[in-house]
């Protein structure tokens, strides 16, 4: 069985370039290209009860151009289309929220997602008027709330960016979801107690270089290239807050939230910075070729060193938390696929 996509919109089609794959020159067999061709070997039954990707094409849906998604995702694709019979094509877009929307309606075939967000697909809760039928590939690195701000700003803890012009991310994105739930346990309402600026991430980085905004919330992998130009350019104007203190309400509204920390080293900082952080998942339709899944996870989890290349991030994959998709449900092509690794 096939299926048809529509295909969305050149605005959220920006496809991703051959930037990322270049690190890897064994991966980079042009699997970022321009529009597909309708119809994808990703649903239905195809290659069901192996192991072995059938031929056809796929999309990735990952995030915006300057944060992790994008750029692993185009390792992602490239080493698919390298090593695989299914040809991938990875496009920007506004990540977790639409992505796992716009899976569902059939324009991807897999979509990154923070797994809070994918949680509340799930359960139909949140952005999610009702359950979604997604299920993970698997686990993939964890996601840092980074709370950026203007030194000169005095916000020195999330409470603080009460009447502050904050960059609360992309529409419809998992960062958006997360800064509105930190807003949330400090007291504050993004939609009348902070001038929230709903930007993609390079318009946040512009917005803080010329002074129009007080903040931003991003929740991205380790180094987000964006925020290293940041840092790098504005090293004596910003700063990263810790925002742990936030961290047991988070919890409450999700358990999948937890601490983490900013080695100093990430971005050049006087000391390491801790903060929350939270998974991000590979997911797919429930309709998905179980041969596609089961081949695809042994292919991804099974060459972290090389996607690594591309991005450290990559470095998270492994075997042993791939599976730990709880409560998203794993594919079942999944399962039998870490069950052999």
């Amino acid at each position: 069985m096939t299926h048809t996509r529509t295909t969305p919109s050149r605005t959220r089609r920006r496809v991703v370039p051959l930037l990322a794959a270049a690190a890897v020159a064994a991966l980079a067999l042009g699997a970022c290209g321009g529009k597909q061709p309708q119809g994808s070997a990703a649903g239905g039954a195809t290659g069901a009860g192996g192991c072995e990707a059938s031929a056809g094409q796929v999309t990735i849906a990952t995030g915006n151009s300057t944060g992790v998604y994008y750029v692993l995702g185009g390792g992602i694709a490239s080493l698919m289309s390298a090593k695989t019979k299914l040809k991938a094509t990875a496009a920007e877009t506004g990540a977790s929220v639409q992505n796992i929307q716009q899976l569902a309606a059939g324009q991807y075939d897999i979509a990154f997602s923070l797994a809070d967000t994918a949680a509340d697909a799930v359960a139909g809760k949140g952005a999610f008027k009702q359950p979604q039928k997604v299920q993970a590939l698997g686990r993939i690195h964890s996601n840092y709330t980074q709370v950026v701000v203007r030194k000169a700003s005095g916000i020195k803890t999330v409470a603080d960016m009460k009447g502050k012009r904050i960059s609360t991310g992309s529409p419809k994105s998992g960062t958006e979801v997360i800064a509105t739930r930190l807003l949330k346990t400090a007291g504050l309402d993004i939609n009348s107690d902070v001038a929230a600026q709903r930007l993609e991430l390079g318009k946040t980085v512009d917005a803080m270089k010329d002074g129009s905004i007080d903040g931003f919330v991003w929740s991205g992998g380790l180094p987000t290239p964006a925020l290293t130009d940041l840092f790098t350019s504005q090293k004596d104007t910003v700063e990263l807050l810790d925002i742990t203190a936030n961290l047991p309400k988070m919890k409450e509204v999700n358990p999948v939230y937890a601490e983490g920390t900013v080695p100093a080293a990430t971005y050049g900082l006087p000391g390491d910075v801790k903060t929350i952080v939270v998974p991000n998942v590979l997911l797919v339709r429930d309709d998905f070729a179980a041969a596609n899944a089961c081949a695809l996870t042994k292919l991804i989890w099974g060459s972290s060193a090389e996607l690594a290349k591309v991005h450290p991030a990559a470095k998270e994959l492994t075997a042993e938390t791939g599976p730990q998709t709880d409560p998203i449900p794993l594919a079942p092509g999944s399962k039998q696929a870490f069950d052999a690794l």
